[in-house]
């Protein structure tokens, strides 16, 4: 298949893909990444993402569902403002007033999508919909047709793609590219599917949809049986020229495909002949800024990002790597943005070093804010001997709580080996001072009865995660807490190199966001 297609047609804005070689990255980090739960950001975060996704060189960024919320509708508008190159997308249901607020959204957009669709599988057309075949479709035209009245560039959905038959698929790709749309999104939503399965649905639709050469095919893959990157991988062989993927493969449930894992498949395997426009040296730097932005740790063992990627322990290995390098590492880890000689960083350290080293994590903080970061870093670096780069990042991160109504003025604790422990602390609620005590089953129990002593609401915590960042008994380690009140779930996070401290912290977290 030889053929280019022209799409995103918009005010003289031309863009030409070569589908035998070109490979769009949409990413929805901001959209599916951040329906992970206790992962959400404000639109200033959401801003300083997108920014990185453009340097980052993805084409497009689905920058929310703008219906659901007024604050996504925000982030949307402001995104919209704030990024010039990547098409900016929102998504919508199939439904008359998603797609007018969407549109309303991207009214700054330089370059728009809509993207819009419906459920297609059995279990969505007769248990979600109660509906069926023929009146999906008549939906599925009608909302093209409809967002076809905003914007040039369409995208539409079908749900659970992944479940669908291929023959109805197949009906229904050909309809709505014959009504308007310009990239048709084949969803595997529940991760169900096989690599050989999904790459086969691809090939169908490649070879039985007429007029298929009219609009890009995108694999949307999830990662419920951890084949969301093979998957990608399979439906891109089979003609699929847009991947949907996110940073780090956050996303609902499992995660959706990791946009790092397919960015370094396609450059690794250049016999596939398939580019993207993704500067990999940028990946690492937009790794550990969603990872510390959205409180959400990389797995030491992840694909390209985790901390033990490029890390070898067997002496064989070492043996090996030391002789020549592609023994035992098919990547360069300066390919994506892993420096093997960074500054080593200690409480000797100036402000130009930890400023050198933000910069290299995609971090630009303007002087009084460094300025204050550096005054954190002294104190961290005092108590650790090794200062890495989430260390750097969350000390960068640390003002988001200083609005807080809540904040923790002092906390001791009185904990050992046959004697029950006691905690005393300290509580600045909107600068008046309350102190109390209590006792408790371990430190971290102590500490939390204390607490509750002052705050007086029905609080039940339903998860307390502690990890901790890297190695050794004096590193940070960061704490997420899921609290319950009156049947909503509110989330914590906090780190510190005191693990009771980051307990208490993560747990005033949480607090602040339903006490006003």
């Amino acid at each position: 298949m030889n053929r280019t297609f022209l799409a995103s047609v918009e005010k003289g804005f031309f863009l030409q893909i070569m589908m035998t070689d070109k490979l769009f990255i949409f990413d929805t980090t901001l959209r599916d990444g951040e329906q992970v739960p206790g992962c959400q950001l404000n639109t200033i975060e959401k801003i300083q993402v997108a920014q990185a996704l453009e340097n980052l060189g993805v084409d497009v960024i689905e920058a929310g569902f703008p219906v659901s919320s007024p604050g996504d509708f925000n982030s949307v508008v402001e995104i919209s403002k704030a990024v010039t190159w990547p098409a900016i997308c929102a998504l919508t249901r199939a439904v008359e007033k998603d797609i007018d607020v969407a549109a309303e959204a991207l009214k700054f957009a330089k370059h728009k999508r809509i993207h819009t669709g419906i459920g297609t599988s059995p279990y969505h057309i007769k248990y979600k919909f109660n509906s069926t075949q023929d009146e999906i479709l008549e939906r599925a035209i009608a909302c093209v047709k409809y967002a076809k009245k905003y914007v040039e560039d369409v995208e539409f959905y079908c749900e659970d793609a992944g479940r669908t038959d291929n023959v109805y698929l197949a009906r229904v790709v050909e309809a709505v590219i014959k009504a308007g749309a310009t990239v048709v999104n084949i969803p595997d939503t529940t991760g169900y599917c096989l690599p050989s399965e999904y790459g086969e649905k691809i090939k169908f639709l490649v070879e039985n949809v007429n007029g298929i050469h009219n609009a890009i095919l995108s694999t949307h893959c999830h990662n419920d049986l951890g084949m969301a990157t093979a998957n990608t991988i399979a439906g891109i062989m089979n003609g699929a020229r847009q991947a949907e993927v996110t940073v780090n493969g956050i996303g609902e449930r499992a995660g959706n495909t990791s946009l790092e894992e397919v960015s370094m498949i396609l450059k690794s395997h250049r016999e596939l002949a398939i580019e993207t426009h993704i500067n990999t040296q940028h990946i690492y730097p937009i790794s550990r800024m969603v990872s510390s932005l959205m409180n959400m740790p990389v797995q030491p063992n992840k694909a390209i990002v985790g901390r033990n990627a490029f890390a070898h322990s067997s002496g064989i290995h070492q043996d090996g790597v030391l002789k020549n390098r592609e023994s035992y590492e098919i990547i360069d880890p300066k390919d994506v943005g892993i420096d093997d000689n960074t500054i080593a960083l200690t409480a000797r350290s100036g402000r130009a070093a930890l400023k050198h080293r933000l910069n290299v994590l995609g971090v630009d903080l303007p002087q009084e804010k460094l300025d204050t970061v550096y005054e954190g870093f002294l104190q961290l670096a005092d108590r650790k001997k090794d200062i890495n780069d989430d260390d750097i990042l969350l000390l960068a991160g640390k003002d988001r709580t200083e609005s807080q109504r809540i904040k923790l003025e002092y906390l001791q604790v009185t904990s050992g080996v046959g004697i029950k422990s006691v905690a005393s602390i300290c509580l600045n609620i909107a600068g008046e001072k309350f102190e109390a005590a209590a006792s408790g089953n371990g430190p971290v129990d102590a500490a939390i009865k204390a607490l509750k002593q002052i705050i007086r609401r029905q609080m039940t915590i339903q998860e307390f995660l502690i990890q901790a960042i890297n190695k050794g008994s004096d590193d940070m380690g960061k704490v997420h807490m899921q609290v319950e009140h009156k049947g909503i779930n509110y989330y914590g996070f906090s780190a510190n190199t005191d693990i009771i401290a980051a307990s208490v912290e993560a747990y005033i977290d949480a607090i602040n966001k339903f006490v006003k």
